[in-house]
């Protein structure tokens, strides 16, 4: 009955024993008038207007379905059809697989150019041997690797774009025939062999037979693409680490700024006189300081479960992030990795700590010429006078973010200035020019002068190396004392690349450094002080004595004479006590 035009199921008397039923090409809507043929083993709708499956719970016996080409939306209505081998629901609506776990003897099922995303729900269909799933949407697969059976499996022309929405395939061991053309995976340079290595059963892909040799450089292939993946996932969790570590160091010289500001806001509020409030005077209270304090400690212990610091080299640069990564510069360096640094970067440290390891710096890496600041505190112009103890500073970029001093106008015309024996190239990126250099010798050239004029002349030589001090002894003695020395001292030592005498005198002394030095100033103080009252109290002991013997001297005299009188007034007996002495001796 194909190409009838019919729009309905006719309805067939005295046929009760028909096997085999064909109604395609035509516009039926509806599947209805065919209950009676429960002897029907073939139905053919291919081609046909059929909006849902119905109509079909009396054919117990029917083993092929055929519903192509139709408009059928939602799989139903088979519950009865056990005995189903084919079923064929290509070209139609379908958006789910659903309802047919229990068609146990499915062998083939077709469900080629619907609207199918996912393959679930296929737990149950134990016979089954070829699946169609052409011309989908497939982006994933689930499932398939619970079919025994299947040996066939038509994945083309979907939307599957990476091996891990195919995962369960592998895991098949029935599986021998597969195609997956026409998605974005059969596009990647891995395709092949990947698929190849995870399923080493199978005997064709993409309708090609696969050769032993084809196994064996998937199998090669498979293997370096996965040594790749374990390298890029490797490199992916490095760079994660290495974000939320300088996430964490970022937070922490957040919390550490705070607290320092803190601090200082209340030791101001000491320093001012507590205002009068009703006869009384109002004061911070203590126990709000020390809260705030306890929960920014807090805030800081919380965050230490993570990395502190890092130290990372990334092609010459050497980056070194919080305060604990300077530890780094007591390390033992390769002589090759030493060798190549060329930049420094700081950042989230305090650049009084950076102060303290610079000359550690020039020793392990001396070929450093270029320095980075980022969140350093450098606020003060005189802090740049501790760059002088590097070997050589081509450039020197400061970020203005945590840097205070970029805010000053002059601050690149005294780097010039102080550094001017290093003959900098660039500062923040931006070339270093001739009218540059003039223009900080103008501003500042009076301050070396002033510097070293009102620096007593031994703690200038103490600044000095013997060759310097030579240097100064002469000026000292006039012999420099000629018209236009000072300009010509500064261009001398930047053509030789030393620092000029003047400018060594601009020197920058860390606060803990500045403490030690009053502690230790204090100490000696104490010393002398000490010294000088112990040598005092022993002088007035011994004058004290002194004024005593005066004293008591001219009666011990008297009294000494007047011994010696009475013992010689009897010669004989005086001459017997001597000679008894004597013997007594040589005894």
């Amino acid at each position: 009955l194909s190409r009838q035009k019919l729009t309905v199921c006719p309805i067939i008397d005295g046929e009760d024993h028909l096997r085999l039923l064909n109604f395609q090409h035509n516009f039926i809507t509806r599947i209805q008038n065919i209950s009676n043929l429960q002897h029907l083993v073939f139905l053919d709708l291919y081609d046909n207007q059929i909006e849902e499956i119905s109509g079909l719970s009396t054919l117990r016996s029917l083993r092929v379905l055929l519903l192509g080409k139709n408009r059928i939306k939602k799989i139903s209505n088979l519950e009865n059809l056990k005995n189903l081998d084919v079923l064929d629901l290509h070209g139609n609506q379908i958006t789910k697989i659903e309802n047919i776990g229990h068609l146990s003897e499915l062998r083939v099922l077709n469900l080629a150019r619907n609207l199918l995303t996912i393959v679930e729900n296929l737990n149950g269909l134990d016979s089954l041997t070829e699946l169609n799933l052409r011309h989908n949407q497939v982006s994933a697969i689930k499932d398939v690797d619970t079919l025994p059976r299947l040996q066939r499996l038509f994945l083309s022309f979907n939307n599957i774009s990476s091996f891990e929405d195919i995962l369960c395939l592998a895991d098949s061991s029935s599986l021998s025939d597969i195609t997956l053309d026409g998605n974005p995976i059969a596009q990647e340079t891995w395709y092949k062999h990947t698929v190849l290595h995870h399923m080493m059963q199978l005997r064709q892909l993409d309708m090609k037979r696969i050769t032993e040799e084809e196994r064996r450089m998937a199998s090669v292939a498979a293997r370096k693409e996965e040594e790749r993946k374990r390298e890029s996932h490797k490199q992916t969790l490095l760079k994660e680490k290495k974000r939320l570590t300088i996430c964490n160091i970022a937070r922490q010289w957040e919390i550490q700024q705070n607290r320092i500001a803190l601090v200082a806001s209340l030791n101001q509020d000491k320093d001012n006189e507590p205002c009068q409030i009703n006869g009384s005077a109002a004061y911070v209270f203590p126990e709000e300081s020390r809260s705030l304090d306890t929960i920014l400690s807090s805030a800081v212990q919380g965050l230490s479960v993570l990395e502190s610091h890092l130290v990372e080299v990334e092609g010459d640069t050497l980056c070194l992030y919080g305060a604990g990564a300077l530890e780094c510069l007591d390390r033992n360096w390769s002589v090759q990795t030493a060798g190549i640094i060329v930049t420094v970067s700081f950042m989230f440290i305090e650049f009084d700590e950076i102060v303290q390891v610079l000359t550690k710096l020039k020793i392990k890496f001396p070929n450093s010429v270029h320095l980075k600041f980022k969140e350093t505190n450098l606020a003060t112009l005189q802090q740049f006078n501790a760059l002088a103890q590097m070997h050589h500073i081509e450039q020197l970029t400061v970020d203005p973010q945590g840097n205070p001093v970029v805010s000053f106008t002059l601050w690149k015309y005294y780097v010039l200035f102080r550094l001017n024996h290093f003959n900098l190239q660039k500062i923040n990126g931006v070339k270093v020019t001739e009218n540059d250099i003039v223009m900080a010798e103008r501003l500042f050239g009076i301050l070396a002068y002033v510097a070293s004029s009102e620096l007593p002349h031994y703690r200038m030589l103490s600044l000095f190396g013997e060759s310097r001090r030579k240097q100064f002894h002469c000026l000292l003695d006039g012999k420099g004392k000629k018209s236009g020395i000072g300009s010509e001292e500064s261009s001398d030592n930047r053509r030789n690349g030393g620092e000029s005498t003047s400018r060594a005198t601009l020197t920058y002394m860390t606060k803990d450094f500045h403490m030690e030095k009053l502690e230790e100033i204090k100490e000696r103080k104490t010393f002398c002080q000490t010294y000088v009252e112990n040598l005092v109290k022993e002088a007035a002991d011994i004058n004290m004595k002194n004024e005593s013997l005066q004293k008591l001297w001219p009666q011990m005299f008297i009294e000494l004479v007047r011994d010696a009188v009475i013992e010689i007034r009897n010669k004989n007996s005086y001459m017997k006590l001597c000679l008894q002495r004597i013997t007594d001796q040589k005894q």
